[in-house]
């Protein structure tokens, strides 16, 4: 005798419920498959495995506690009255999932770096051919936990769409949410400080006149990935806050490092050209470097030149969003390093940025830069712009000036 909409409601709750039992049987089978026979085979040794695999086993117990509350709540019937209370309980040992999030770029790396081993990568490919496995890799398995964190908020205001305002539950779910979202949020802020400071640590330089004070100084990377230049080197590129760093991928004492390339560009001086595909500028700077058109597009160019020191890198992205997305990502970090500097205002005195050559407006780019799901790429980590993906509710929402296709075309 349920109205529809209490249907709905009890079908959110079930939802959670279920959630929570699938996640718990897949903790468990990533250490029962995987982790505790590669440590019983000798095929990685004890400390790696602790570095893959994190805290894991500590989530298991947490969710196990969720689940048998949401069980002994639910009546003979299956329906659920009441779940708020339970959630505004339950919630705040999330936190819990801090030190299981930001260890997991070194986890990945470690991993990824494992693999080259034949014993490693036997195992893993068996497994993944094994029915148990449903075609996800052990990386999929460990990204479970970060998955569920983010998603908690949107089932919850599924839950809470469906309450009625004169339920006793809304008031609690409410609450619920913005415990949650609050857990998130700070889960995501020293999520990207680990990281950050992992790939800081992994900079190897040339000659100290490479080091400098806005790598130290950085706490969050915007965004990183590979690039090509117009060459066709590859290169791996890092947006800090305020200094853009462009290396190339080496591996040093069986690590991947990443060896400075040229000097870092401060974000503040940096010049920034989206180039059309097939274009030809600067005197020729591509003529004849392709001999073939496909591979002269998503191609952008960033410049930099402060006295006697200048710099010019045309570099290209792997397909049209991934070249957007950098786009997006150096503008806003330029607003944002202007807005500080309180500069603001003289680059919106005249609106959009225009470009000097075309003096035309540029079209208008993305509204939202949403973060990356973890995948097996070479791009090792969650901020990297290969690997975006919805999951980034995640733990980072862009700022919708991220959207502005504003050309930054003079030393402001």
């Amino acid at each position: 005798m349920l109205t529809s909409k209490e249907i709905k409601r009890q079908e959110a709750i079930f939802e959670l419920s279920q959630g929570e039992e699938d996640l718990i049987e897949d903790l468990k089978l990533a250490k029962k498959a995987y982790h505790d026979p590669m440590l019983k085979l000798s095929i990685m040794t004890e400390q790696e495995l602790n570095q893959i695999f994190g805290t894991l086993d500590s989530l298991i117990p947490l969710h196990e506690e969720l689940l048998s509350q949401l069980r002994d709540v639910r009546k003979p019937d299956g329906s659920t009255e009441h779940v708020g209370p339970i959630l505004v309980g339950w919630l705040p040992c999330l936190s819990s999932y801090d030190s299981y999030c930001s260890n997991q770029v070194a986890a990945k790396a470690l991993l990824d770096h494992k693999k080259q081993d034949h014993r490693v990568q036997d195992f893993l490919q068996r497994c993944l051919e094994s029915p148990f496995s449903r075609k996800l890799d052990l990386w999929n398995f460990l990204d479970i936990p970060r998955s569920r964190l983010v998603k908690y908020p949107l089932l919850l205001r599924e839950i809470l769409r469906h309450t009625p305002n004169d339920n006793p539950d809304q008031q609690h779910l409410e609450e619920a949410i913005n415990i949650i979202q609050g857990i998130v949020a700070e889960i995501n802020t020293k999520t990207g400080e680990s990281e950050c400071r992992y790939y800081k640590e992994r900079l190897l330089y040339l000659e100290e006149g490479q080091k400098d004070s806005l790598i130290d100084s950085s706490r969050v990377l915007c965004c990183h990935g590979e690039l090509k230049n117009n060459r066709g080197v590859k290169l791996h590129v890092f947006l800090f806050q305020e200094v853009l760093v462009i290396t190339r991928a080496v591996t040093h004492n069986e690590q991947l490092c990443y060896q400075l390339y040229r000097q870092p560009i401060p974000v503040k001086d940096l010049l920034l050209e989206d180039l059309q595909d097939g274009e030809v500028r600067l005197g020729g700077s591509l003529r004849g470097a392709f001999s073939n058109n496909e591979r002269i597009k998503n191609f952008f160019r960033v410049s930099f030149k402060n006295g006697s020191q200048s710099q010019t890198h045309s570099l290209q992205a792997n397909d049209t969003f991934n070249k957007q997305q950098w786009l997006n990502c150096i503008r806003q970090a330029k607003e944002t390093v202007l807005c500080a500097a309180g500069q603001a205002g003289v680059l919106d005195s005249e609106g959009p940025f225009l470009n000097p050559t075309t003096r035309s407006r540029e079209p208008q780019g993305e509204t939202k830069l949403e973060q990356m799901d973890q995948s097996d790429s070479e791009s090792d980590c969650s901020m990297d712009t290969s690997e975006v993906s919805l999951d980034c509710e995640r733990m980072e929402q862009t700022d919708s000036s991220c959207g502005n296709s504003r050309h930054v075309e003079s030393n402001v």
